[in-house]
This record gives C-alpha cells, sequence and structure tokens, in this order.
C-alpha cells in the first residue's frame, strides 16, 4: 500500500554534500514527504581532494532512485526541481564541455599564492577553497589546461548544466566563486577589471567575465529539466523533461534557507564534515579579514562566514572505535545509542575538559592558519583523563575552529538575535546545541525539520520560484514555510561558556604542536 499518494504538484530538492548526496520530495505545502540518499567520499589523489565524475551521476541516480523506492511509486512530473552542492572548488571545461582537470573541491589548501595575491589586488578576503583563487593559482603554476577554458563553475552549477543545459548559478554559490557587489547583485565589476588587468591573466584569449556562469537570485527560472537531463536524473525513464529548475545554489545558502537565516542578524551553524556559521549583516564589515568570507544569501543580502574545514569526522572514528569495543564486549547496543551515551558523557565531564585537548584536523585550516592537518589528542599534565572529558573535548574540537573567527565578528560589534544549528552535530538532543551555545555565547535553536538539511532547503528554493507571488524570500519562509515550525533553543550557561574559554586558551597555545605534528608525522 503506497503511503503518499503522489498529485504532481510536488517539489524536489537535491544536494551534494561531502559525504552523502540526499533527494528530498516534499508537498505543495512544504513538508517532506520522502527522501532517498547514496553515500560517497573524496578521494586523495596525486595530492588533491576530489570525486570522479562518474560517482557525481552514479550517486545522483542511486540517490533518486532510493527516493522512488521509498514512495513505492514513480515519479512523472514535478512542480519545481532545486539543486545544491558543497561551495567553491575548481570544475573547468573547454567548449566542448571536456573536463580539464579533476575536479579540486572545497578542502584542498593548494591556493595560498593565489588567495594572497589577489586578497591584496582586490581588498577583500579571497579564501583558498574559492573558485576564483583556484583559477588563478593553476595560471601561476603554469598548468596547460587554462588555455582550454571555456567556463568553469562549482559542482552545483556542473550538476545544473547537464541537466537543463544552463550555465548559470544562484548568487550564493556564485559569491564562492567571485566577489559579489550586493548593490547590483553580480560579481563585482571593479574587481573583475582588476583581475583581467593582471598580466599574466591578458596572454590567455578568453575574459573572466565570459567563463564564469551567469548570476541568478532566488525567485528567478533558471531552465527546465531536458530529456537528456531527466534520464541522467531518473534511469527509469518516467520522469517527464520541462520542469522548471530554480538557480543552483551553494550548501551555505540551502542551510540558511532550511533553517529560516536569511533575515538580518540572524545565523546559523552548519556542523557536519566541516563546520561553517552564516551570519547576516546589517552593513559590510569596517575591515578585511581572511579568516572571514563575505558571501550573500539566495537572494543576494551581505553574509559573514566563517568556514573551518574540519568537524565531526574525527569524532566520528573515536566512536566507531569505541562501538567496535562494545559489540567485542558483547554489548547490543547500536551505533545510534553509542553515539547518546557518548554524546549525554560530555555534559558530566569538567566545564573545561579536565586538561584534555583534540585537534580534529584532517587538512589544513585557514582560519588557524595551519595548512596540512593531523589529528591529534593531548592531555596536559595532571589532566583528568575521564570518559566524559575525553568526549566533551571531542566535541569542543569540533567547534574550536569555529570560535577563532567568530571572535573577529565579536569585535567588529555584529550582532546576532538568533543561530539556528543543524548538521550532525546536533542529531543528539541538547548536548551539540548547548555546547555549542556555549561556545558562540549566544542563544542556539534547533528545528523539528533540521534533520532534512540542505536538501530541504533546495527544495523549498523550488517551491519558492513557484510561489513567491511577489514576496520577498524571507517574507516566503516566515509566512508561509516556518509560521508553525516547531523549535527547541538552548541558552548559553555560564558554566560552559567559562569552561570553553579555558579549554580554548589551551587549544589555542597548543596550536604550535599541530603544526609541529604534521610536518614530521
Amino acid at each position: 500500500m503506497v503511503a503518499y499518494e503522489l498529485k504532481g504538484n510536488e517539489f524536489l530538492g537535491i544536494e551534494f554534500g561531502s559525504t552523502r548526496i540526499k533527494v528530498v520530495l516534499i508537498d505543495e505545502n512544504y513538508n517532506p514527504v520522502e527522501s532517498g540518499g547514496f553515500t560517497w567520499e573524496n578521494r586523495y589523489e596525486n595530492g588533491v581532494w576530489t570525486y570522479h565524475t562518474d560517482e557525481i551521476f552514479d550517486g545522483l541516480r542511486e540517490a533518486y532512485g532510493e527516493l522512488i523506492k521509498n514512495l513505492g511509486q514513480p515519479i512523472k512530473t514535478l512542480k519545481a526541481i532545486g539543486f545544491s552542492a558543497m561551495m567553491h572548488g575548481y570544475l573547468p571545461f573547454d567548449k566542448n564541455g571536456k573536463l580539464l582537470v579533476p575536479f579540486r573541491t572545497w578542502r584542498n589548501t593548494i591556493t595560498g599564492e593565489a588567495a594572497a595575491e589577489l586578497t591584496e589586488l582586490f581588498g577583500f578576503n579571497i579564501p583558498q577553497r574559492w573558485s576564483i583563487a583556484h583559477l588563478y593559482q593553476a595560471i601561476l603554476n603554469g598548468e596547460e589546461h587554462v588555455k582550454d577554458i571555456a567556463y568553469f563553475t562549482t559542482l552545483a552549477g556542473y550538476v545544473h548544466l547537464k541537466l537543463t543545459g544552463e550555465n548559470v548559478l544562484g548568487i550564493g554559490d556564485a559569491s564562492g566563486m567571485f566577489p559579489i557587489d550586493s548593490e547590483i547583485n553580480n560579481y563585482d565589476e571593479a574587481m573583475l577589471d582588476k583581475f583581467s588587468s593582471l598580466e599574466n591573466v591578458k596572454k590567455y584569449s578568453w575574459d573572466i567575465r565570459d567563463i564564469l556562469p551567469k548570476v541568478a537570485l532566488a525567485g528567478e527560472c533558471a531552465g527546465v529539466l531536458t530529456e537528456e537531463g531527466a534520464r541522467l536524473l531518473d534511469k527509469s525513464g518516467n520522469l517527464q523533461s520541462g520542469i522548471p529548475l530554480c538557480p543552483p545554489e551553494g550548501d551555505a545558502g540551502t542551510g540558511m534557507t532550511a533553517t529560516n537565516s536569511v533575515s538580518v542578524k540572524t545565523g546559523n551553524v552548519s556542523a557536519g564534515t566541516s563546520i561553517f556559521s552564516m551570519v547576516v549583516l546589517e552593513k559590510q564589515l569596517n575591515n578585511v579579514y581572511e579568516e572571514i568570507d563575505m558571501v550573500t544569501t539566495p537572494a543576494g543580502a551581505p553574509v559573514a562566514m566563517v568556514h573551518c574545514n574540519n568537524c565531526c569526522i574525527d569524532l566520528d572514528y573515536w566512536v566507531n572505535m569505541l562501538f567496535d569495543f562494545a559489540k567485542r564486549a558483547g554489548s547490543k547496543l547500536t551505533k545510534p545509542q553509542v553515539y547518546d551515551l557518548l554524546y549525554n558523557s560530555a555534559l558530566e565531564g569538567d566545564s573545561d575538559c579536565g586538561g584534555l585537548v583534540n585537534f580534529n584536523y584532517f587538512s589544513g585550516e585557514p582560519v588557524s592558519h595551519t595548512d596540512d592537518g593531523r589529528p591529534m589528542f593531548l592531555r596536559s599534565k595532571g589532566a583528568s583523563f575521564t570518559l566524559p572529558n575525553f568526549f566533551r573535548a571531542q566535541i569542543f574540537s569540533t567547534m574550536a575552529t569555529l570560535k577563532i573567527g567568530m571572535k573577529i565578528l565579536e569585535k567588529e560589534g555584529v550582532t546576532i538575535d538568533r543561530m539556528f544549528g543543524h548538521g550532525g552535530l546536533f542529531k543528539t538532543p541538547v548536548v551539540g546545541q548547548r555546547l555549542m551555545a556555549g561556545a558562540l555565547c549566544a542563544p542556539v535553536s534547533v528545528m523539528k525539520t533540521a534533520g532534512e538539511g540542505g536538501a530541504w532547503g533546495a527544495a523549498l528554493l523550488a517551491a519558492y520560484l513557484i510561489d513567491k507571488n511577489g514576496m520577498p524570500l524571507e517574507e516566503f519562509l516566515n509566512s508561509r514555510v516556518f509560521l508553525d515550525c516547531e523549535s527547541s533553543t538552548e541558552i548559553p550557561d555560564r558554566n560552559d561558556t567559562e569552561g570553553f574559554e579555558k579549554y580554548m586558551k589551551l587549544y589555542e597555545n597548543a596550536i604550535a604542536a599541530e603544526k609541529a605534528a604534521y610536518e614530521n608525522v
């Protein structure tokens, strides 16, 4: 028996995350109906973090196929589709649509020279993971492929192009390729001119304006599903072409949408494989900081972003090891139960983790000025080495680098009325949320729908394309989507805040040891 009867007025959201491709179907009231997914993992090959292109579309079809299997019926048509993916990175193509080099993801920290030079040239922070930094580093390296570039884009833009034939990006994702001028909602003209005037750029026949994707705002139609695109998505052949698509967005933009964090003085923290915070600003920051990205909401409003490459992966490895021990000891605990047990034990630990400190670095962290990473656990002399302190240190480790960047916003006088959390760190109720509130000195709310994540946010942007009725995005979300949404809020606990401050002093002092680790091990 089919639990839900398709009506043809549903919306589909798809997001390519770091470890999972997720597909979410929502109804006309924006409620999730069913989902599907596909697990994948980046590879470190020839000094580059990458995903293979065949995995992209094989994974897409598998995730969509699981959705259909869970629905128990084929999808023939939809009102709209939205795509999202990890931001930044580098996907350059020639005039025949051939990918010129393997996909270079956001996780790479190999563009330091280019990022520093462009930051100075623009008077605007260009992080290493931004697409323009990857392009310019390839130029500085004298890479042969650069002369053949016809266009370059992000992962979301690439998938959207293959399904629609349109080379376009949502403004939020585009703001991680090249700086955006929020006055015109397009790439910054003065910075485009500065880039074009560089002597080592002039030697190429292409113009930067021609090889960047077109910028589109939330609510604009960014193409329709072609027959070829429908077959790339649905191998069964049931899905019809002609379905409209909203602009493809980055995971930051869909995270903001999924947590209703697109209004001024709101923010969100996405905590999974990586961790980043997004705060919508009243005005631009007074200074340029290499630790702060300036990006935009899907509607084009300026956003301060603190992005850290490492979050829950190291914690997951520790959980997997302890789960293996539990199984060997004859325990019947499931892995989710082990996660909950370990997370909750952290609330029993000393507020400062008793002199324990952990580094979750599998890769470098520009925010803490580390070029590479080695996961590392340390304990000071006389430390209280207990399970609660150990796991509290693991959770604090996931948010410590983020705090380094957030302290800059505090000094800039940025105020945050509300902060929303989503991602794996918040799956166990209360714990990650409470410790994050203490770390950021701000209330942290988690919505009932937070588990649906960016794929749901992509579906909401698809719904906004059709149902906006002239409303700004924030009004649509407030009045149509989140009016009666359930959420829980944890306010900062003084003991947690003071303990985290002590932990951070030890953490920041120990960064020298982390650098020594990756330089020598």
